[in-house]
This record gives structure tokens, C-alpha cells and sequence, in this order.
């Protein structure tokens, strides 16, 4: 089956898709937001301070509840969905590798949508797993003149 992706590609992009991750939509929205733009390299250095609980992510959309972290307003340290778009990143890094792009990548498209939320089993039926599709374009930065 072929995967659909909502972003059209030029020959300079390179593209990368999770299907049914194990994280929460709501906070791989939050995480989308916050690395959107960002260089591949300065994207894997923020998760993984990140996933040593040094740097949090901001959090806009869902705040309630959400406490300050420091040196910013409502914030939080996603662990799960840290470690699967570490492991997006490093693969939207090998596929441009492999179409013979650079090294200076940026995150151009970086979006994540609701999947199916297939039944946890046991007794108590009504309770869903939490699944989110999540699909990430990395382009070639063009080197400036000075």
C-alpha cells in the first residue's frame, strides 16, 4: 500500500512517515509546532535534552493544567514522543542521504493527525490506545553568499 502524504515534494526534499505511533495527537502537535522550521541537527539536539529532562517543550494549544518550566510559560518533557520523532528525524536524515542531498537540512512540513484507536483488551472495553500519524519533510538549505 502506498502511503499518501499531504505535502508535495520537490527533487531538493527528502520525507520520512510514521504510521500509528504510540503517542498522544495532542502532544506530537505540540511537538510538531515547536520544531517545525528548525535545522535537522538543532531538532535532534533539542529532543535529546529533552529526553534528559533538560529542556521542555512549550506547550500553546492544550495549557490547562500545564505547569510553568523554566524560562518559559506552560511546558512539559515528552519522553515517548521525543524518542519517535528522534527516530523520524534520523530516517527523513537517511532517505535525503540516500537521494543525495546535503547535510544542512530544515524541517519544512512537520504535521501530525489522528489514527485509528484500536480497544485496549480486558475488562474494561471502552478504553482506546492512543495512536497518531505523524509525516515530516526535510528540504536542503541553500548555502548563503557573503
Amino acid at each position: 500500500m502506498k502511503t499518501r502524504y499531504s505535502f508535495q515534494d520537490k527533487e531538493n526534499m527528502a520525507k520520512a512517515y510514521g504510521k500509528s505511533l504510540p503517542i498522544s495527537t495532542k502532544v506530537a502537535v505540540e511537538v510538531s509546532n515547536f520544531l517545525r522550521g528548525k535545522t535537522t541537527q538543532k531538532a535532534k539536539a533539542i529532543l535529546e535534552r529533552v529526553l534528559q529532562k533538560k529542556q521542555a517543550i512549550p506547550y500553546k494549544r492544550a495549557v490547562d493544567g500545564v505547569g510553568h518550566k523554566p524560562n518559559m510559560a506552560s511546558g512539559r518533557y515528552p519522553q515517548k514522543a521525543s524518542e519517535e520523532y528522534l527516530s523520524l528525524i534520523k530516517q527523513a536524515e537517511a532517505n535525503a542521504e540516500a537521494k543525495g542531498l546535503g547535510e544542512e537540512l530544515v524541517i519544512v512540513h512537520l504535521s501530525a493527525h489522528k489514527a485509528s484507536r484500536p480497544p485496549r483488551q480486558g475488562r474494561q472495553t471502552r478504553r482506546k490506545f492512543k495512536r497518531t500519524h505523524v509525516e515530516i519533510v526535510v528540504e536542503e538549505q541553500e548555502k548563503t553568499k557573503k
